[in-house]
């Protein structure tokens, strides 16, 4: 008795499928064989590059498309090709690797092309466009903010080499205090009882404390970095603010999934009269509620900036925060 060899053949899902294989400076573009005689071709990076590539996907009636990228390369693609219409998938590319059968002799493009058209490939998950929008200006503040931290430590190192113990004095040297002492130590005041007369009145330390911890060796090198950092310090504030004004802009334009005149942000009571933690200066907290519906900041150890962060990853969708919590264990 002979036995019967059984085959079994994946049909296609995804008949107008194609792939992409996103480089530096090349990038492979696979269709199906039957949309032209040479359906693999290769395109440059540059934006005239990129209109080419996604004229020729029209021509050849694709519908869907699978890219592969490392680092950035794939977003302005990304962009230009959803525009046009097109579905776009960016997958991962651990995910492709692991996927048995591919042959030696076919390129990365094909590969993607033909898993994609059987509906094997996954992709990324990518919110909104206006979302994207929202997390490039956080994603700069926080950039910002981090490398003003570097010249609030060498600022702390300047005043540490003139033996001015200003740190042991007020909590933060870049509170309305720290600043006011340290901008006249710039302008040249080196008295410690006008330095501290300074101080705002709700500091806890007295002008006697604080003058005391003042008296130090006020070398001209160490105040001349000490000017330098303070003054690119607040450049890095001023484009925080212009940040600021961005995000609260792009904020505003989010659709509402709550009235607030109907159900305020509980929350809203427990306003600062100043910021804390590099939060902004507006009431970030409402508009985040306004965005989502939900108060997530009343959950424990949710502070307002790590709302802001989680809600510009996955938009305003409650059950999709949820799962970025739970991935990224917040």
């Amino acid at each position: 008795m002979r036995a019967r060899q059984a085959q079994s053949t994946l049909e296609p899902i995804h008949a107008n499928a194609a792939g992409i294989d996103i480089g530096a400076q090349t990038h492979w573009v696979c269709v199906p064989a039957n949309r032209t005689p040479e359906n693999v071709r290769s395109f440059g990076c540059l934006t005239a590059d990129l209109y080419v590539l996604a004229d020729w996907l029209q021509t050849c009636d694709i519908e869907t498309v699978a890219m592969e990228s490392t680092s950035v390369y794939w977003i302005p693609l990304f962009q230009i090709l959803e525009t046009r219409g097109f579905e776009v998938k960016l997958v991962n590319a651990h995910h492709v690797k692991t996927l048995p059968g591919r042959k030696t002799d076919v390129l990365d493009c094909q590969w993607l092309q033909q898993l994609h058209s059987y509906g094997l490939l996954a992709g990324s998950f990518r919110p909104a466009d206006a979302v994207c929008v929202l997390r490039s200006y956080i994603q700069q503040r926080d950039t910002l903010i981090k490398s003003a931290c570097v010249h609030v430590q060498r600022m702390q190192k300047a005043l540490t080499q003139m033996n001015v113990q200003l740190h042991q004095v007020v909590s933060d040297i870049t509170g309305t205090t720290g600043m006011a002492i340290m901008r006249a130590i710039v302008a040249g005041e080196r008295n410690p009882q006008a330095l501290a007369a300074l101080r705002h009145h709700r500091t806890q330390r007295s002008e006697a404390e604080i003058a005391q911890a003042l008296q130090g060796d006020y070398r001209s090198e160490h105040v001349f970095v000490l000017q330098q950092e303070l003054e690119l310090y607040e450049v890095y504030q001023v484009q925080i603010a212009a940040c600021d004004q961005q995000i609260e802009q792009c904020l505003s334009q989010f659709d509402a999934k709550v009235d607030l005149a109907q159900q305020p942000c509980k929350a809203a009571k427990y306003k600062r009269h100043k910021p804390q933690n590099n939060q902004p200066t507006f009431d970030l907290r409402t508009y985040l509620y306004r965005m989502s519906g939900v108060d997530f900041t009343q959950i424990d150890g949710m502070g307002v900036l790590t709302v802001q962060t989680i809600l510009s990853e996955v938009g305003g969708n409650v059950l999709d925060v949820g799962i970025y919590q739970r991935d990224n264990a917040v």
